[in-house]
């Protein structure tokens, strides 16, 4: 089957005030939607379209541009809505206790976090990913590029990701990216970033 647009897990408004139904609505339909389009269209009659987008990404440097920008576009972006909840959550358990061990607490996670997506110049992500040593790592990447990419500076498995191209938060923030980021702490799907590092680390 081509690659096709995943259903956002809550409404367009659901995570208002922090991000606005307007920008959940263009980034998701619009944004998101046109990669998968160009993707389809970019691997039309290669053996990689029916692959999983997990495997795309860790052979990437083998394809054309296309596929790297939108395919890093759809898996960015398909991680990306799974991260975000109504109301957020507050990490827990074995992934907290991993965030205060390598960073020394979670606040110091938080500002190294903020800064990888302040720091990141133009467009692209932050993520926080479990490393070769299984171990918790922040780095970010630019445009869409992931560290699922054998193309990218620092590899790893993703577990956190914020996206900060204009896109994400402009209609909204404007060139306030330190303000959207700050919101952005209070929608983050905890739960589910515990699930993907205990599914990392196994």
């Amino acid at each position: 089957m081509p690659f096709q647009l995943p259903p956002l897990p809550y409404p367009y408004h659901a995570l208002e005030p922090h991000i606005d139904a307007m920008t959940m609505e263009i980034h998701h339909g619009k944004h998101h939607g046109t990669y998968v389009a160009n993707l389809n269209k970019a691997l039309e009659g290669h053996e990689a379209a029916e692959w999983p987008i997990e495997k795309i990404m860790e052979q990437v440097s083998r394809f054309p541009v296309a596929v790297r920008n939108n395919g890093g576009g759809h898996y960015n972006h398909s991680l990306f809505w799974t991260l975000l909840k109504p109301g957020g959550s507050a990490p827990t358990g074995a992934v907290l206790e991993a965030i205060q061990r390598e960073f020394g607490s979670f606040d110091a996670f938080r500002d190294a976090f903020t800064q990888a997506g302040l720091n990141r110049f133009g467009s692209g992500w932050a993520w926080l990913i479990v490393n070769a040593e299984k171990k918790l790592q922040i780095t970010s990447t630019p445009n869409q590029d992931n560290p699922l990419m054998d193309v990218a500076e620092v590899r790893g498995i993703p577990v956190l990701g914020m996206d900060v191209w204009e896109h994400a938060y402009y209609l909204k923030y404007q060139n306030r990216r330190a303000d959207y980021i700050n919101a952005f702490y209070n929608v983050i799907n905890w739960d589910e970033v515990s699930r993907l590092y205990q599914q990392a680390v196994k």
